[in-house]
C-alpha cells in the first residue's frame, strides 16, 4: 500500500525486509533483529486492534527503556495509532490528567507500575487494552494482557482499514517549566523529513515519500545507539527514531537510573557509536568514572555524543572528549516544539562558548515586533524555527496560536527561548521567558547564571531563581549541589559569578542543597527550588 507521505511504519517495513538478519535492538543477553521486531511490532499492532482501537487513537507508553518501548511504538504506527509517552516519574493524579487530556484508548506498561495503576484505572474508563511488560516485578494482572503474548502472535503483516499515512501522529507530551504536560502534535512526515533529512539523507526533504530510496541506502547494518536518557522524552526518542530509520540498532541499559559504569560496559561491548545523553547531569559523572580507572573501557567506536534540553559547558565536553578518542559532542539547541533551531559541535582542542549555537537553515531570531535581530546588536529576541515542525498542541487552540506564529508569509514555531545574535551570526542562548529573573528592573535569565555558578571548583550542580524582594522586586538566588567533601564559600561563589557577569547578575545569595532533583532528561523543576529558596531562613 503506497504511503501519502514518510510513515516510520513504511520505513522500517521496508528496512527490515532488505536487512532481516541485521540487529535492531539489544538490551543486556536480549537480542532482536530486524525481522523478529518487525514480526512481533505486527502482533502489537493485532492486538491493540482487536482491543477496538480506531484510527489515530492514543496508545500511552508507561516504559522505562527497553525494547518494548521502540517496538511498540513500531507496533501502534502499523496500526495507524499515535503514541504517547508518559513519565514515569508521575504521580497518580499527573497519570490521570495526562491520560485523559491525550484521550489514550490503551496502555503499554512494565509490570512495575501495576500497584499505580490499580489505584487509578476506574479514574480511566476510556482505556480498554492493557499490555503487560514482564520485568520480574510479579504476575500479570487479570485486567492486562500479556505484551508477549501479544507480540507473538502470527499472521504476517499488519496494516489496519484505514492505512498508514504522513499524516499520523507522534505525540510528545512536554512538562516544560511551567503549567500542565502538553501534547506537540508532530505530522510523521514533517518529523521524519525533518530528522532524517537533517542526519541520515537530507534528499528526504523534499519531493514525494519514496521507499525505494530506503531500500537504496539502506543495504548494511547501520550505526549502533544508546540512549542513555528515558525514551519517555524528545531527546531520547528522537535520536534513536533517527540510528533506526538508517537501518541501525538501538541499545538500552538495564538499569533504570543512570548507572555509568553499565554505560561505559556496554559502549564498549556493543561498539556503540552515538550515545544520547543530557548536558553535565551525564557528562560529569562519565568524567569522573573515566578519570578514575584510566584504560579500562574503549570507547573508539564512539563517534559522537548527543545532548539537548539543558545547558551543557564546553570545559565539561572538552574533558569528555579528551577521553573519547576522535567522537565529537552535538549539543543541539532544540525541544518537544522546535526541532532544529541551532547545534553546537565540539571536537577534541576546538573550543566553543558554552551556549552559543550555529543556527539551523530556517532559523531567525525576532524582536517583540516580529523583525529580525541584527547580529551585533545586544538585542534580545525570540528564536523562531520554520522548516518541518508541529502542527500544534493536542486540544489547546491558545497555546498554539501563542507559539506557532506566521511571519512574512511562512510558519515558525516560537516556543520562548530568548537569545542574543552575535556579530558572526552565531546566537547566543539566554534561556526561557517563563523562568526569567526581574530584578530592579533587570531580566536575568537563569541559565546564564547557573553556567557559571558550574564553573566554581565546589559545585557539582546548579539553579538560579528569583525570590521576592522588597528592593529589587526579585533576588537572584543560587541554589546549589557541592561537589564531595567541597568547603562552600558564599562569598566566593558571589564573587565567582561578579567576576564573569555583570554584577547585577550575581546572586545575593548562594544556598546549599543536597540535591538539585533532576527529572531524567536533566530539566529542574523552577517552581519547587524558587519556594525552597523563599522559605530558607535569613543567614542558610
Amino acid at each position: 500500500m503506497p504511503t501519502a507521505g514518510w510513515n516510520f511504519a513504511e520505513v522500517w517495513e521496508a528496512i527490515a525486509d532488505q536487512i532481516p538478519d541485521a540487529p535492531a535492538q539489544v538490551q543486556g543477553d536480549r537480542r532482536f533483529t530486524w525481522a523478529e521486531m518487525d514480526r512481533r511490532a505486527d502482533g502489537i499492532a493485532r492486538a491493540l486492534l482487536d482491543g477496538g482501537a480506531g484510527e489515530q487513537d492514543k496508545v500511552a507508553q508507561y516504559l522505562y527503556n527497553g525494547p518494548e518501548y521502540l517496538e511498540s511504538m513500531f507496533g501502534i504506527w502499523k496500526a495507524g495509532l499515535a503514541p504517547v509517552n508518559t513519565n514515569y516519574r508521575y504521580a497518580d493524579d499527573e497519570l490521570v490528567y495526562l491520560w485523559d487530556n491525550a484521550d489514550a484508548v490503551a496502555v503499554v506498561f512494565h509490570g512495575t507500575f501495576e500497584e499505580t495503576i490499580e489505584r487509578i484505572r476506574d479514574r480511566v474508563p476510556r482505556i480498554r487494552t492493557w499490555l503487560w511488560v514482564d520485568d520480574g516485578s510479579g504476575p500479570c494482572p487479570t485486567w492486562a494482557q500479556p505484551y508477549e503474548e501479544a507480540a507473538a502472535q502470527g499472521g504476517g503483516r499488519v496494516v489496519a482499514p484505514w492505512g498508514r499515512s504522513g499524516d499520523h501522529l507522534y505525540m510528545l507530551y512536554t512538562g516544560g517549566t511551567t503549567g500542565m504536560p502538553k501534547g506537540v502534535m508532530w505530522r510523521q512526515d514533517d518529523l521524519f523529513r525533518n530528522l532524517v533529512g537533517s542526519a541520515v539523507d537530507r534528499t528526504v526533504r523534499e519531493g514525494p515519500a519514496d521507499l525505494a530510496s530506503v531500500r537504496e541506502r539502506v543495504t548494511g547494518p547501520g550505526m549502533v545507539g544508546l540512549p542513555a536518557c528515558p525514551l519517555m522524552h524528545g531527546t531520547g526518542c528522537m535520536t534513536q527514531l533517527i540510528i533506526l530509520s538508517g537501518g541501525g540498532c538501538v541499545v538500552t541499559l538495564e538499569s533504570r537510573h543512570l548507572d555509568v559504569p553499565e554505560l561505559l560496559d556496554t559502549i564498549d561491548r556493543e561498539a556503540v557509536n552515538l550515545i544520547a545523553i543530557v548536558g553535565d547531569a551525564f557528562a560529569k559523572p562519565i568524567n569522573r568514572a573515566l578519570e578514575a580507572e584510566p584504560g579500562r573501557w574503549d570507547l573508539s567506536s564512539l563517534l559522537a555524543v548527543t545532548s539537548s534540553g539543558v545547558m551543557f559547558s564546553e570545559p565539561v565536553k572538552q574533558t569528555l572528549l579528551g577521553h573519547a578518542g576522535s567522537a565529537m559532542i552535538i549539543d543541539a539547541f532544540s525541544s518537544s516544539e522546535a526541532v532544529g533551531m541551532g547545534q553546537s559541535v565540539s571536537a577534541a582542542g576546538a573550543e566553543v562558548q558554552t551556549a552559543t549555537f550555529t543556527v539551523g537553515e530556517n532559523t531567525r531570531v525576532l524582536d517583540d515586533d516580529g523583525r529580525d535581530v541584527e547580529p551585533g546588536s545586544g538585542q534580545v529576541g525570540r528564536v523562531a524555527v520554520g522548516g518541518f515542525q508541529p502542527i500544534g498542541y493536542y486540544k489547546d487552540e491558545a497555546k498554539t496560536e501563542a507559539t506557532f506564529l506566521t511571519v512574512d508569509g511562512k510558519r515558525y514555531s516560537v516556543p520562548g527561548d530568548f537569545a542574543q545574535v552575535e556579530e558572526d551570526g552565531t546566537i547566543t542562548l539566554l534561556g526561557r521567558g517563563s523562568v526569567c529573573i526581574n530584578t530592579g528592573g533587570e531580566k536575568v535569565f537563569p541559565e546564564e547564571v547557573e553556567e557559571v555558578l558550574k564553573l566554581h571548583p565546589a559545585v557539582v550542580d546548579a539553579v538560579a531563581v528569583g525570590v521576592p524582594d522588597e528592593k529589587f522586586g526579585e533576588a537572584i538566588t543560587g541554589v546549589v549541589e557541592l561537589a564531595e567533601a567541597a568547603d562552600f564559600d558564599e562569598a566566593d561563589v558571589i564573587a565567582h559569578v561578579k567576576g564573569r557577569l555583570a554584577s547585577y547578575k550575581a546572586p545575593k545569595r548562594v544556598l546549599p542543597i543536597e540535591t538539585i532533583g533532576r527529572a531524567p532528561n536533566g530539566k529542574v523543576d523552577y517552581k519547587r527550588l524558587r519556594a525552597w529558596a523563599t522559605d530558607a531562613p535569613p543567614g542558610d
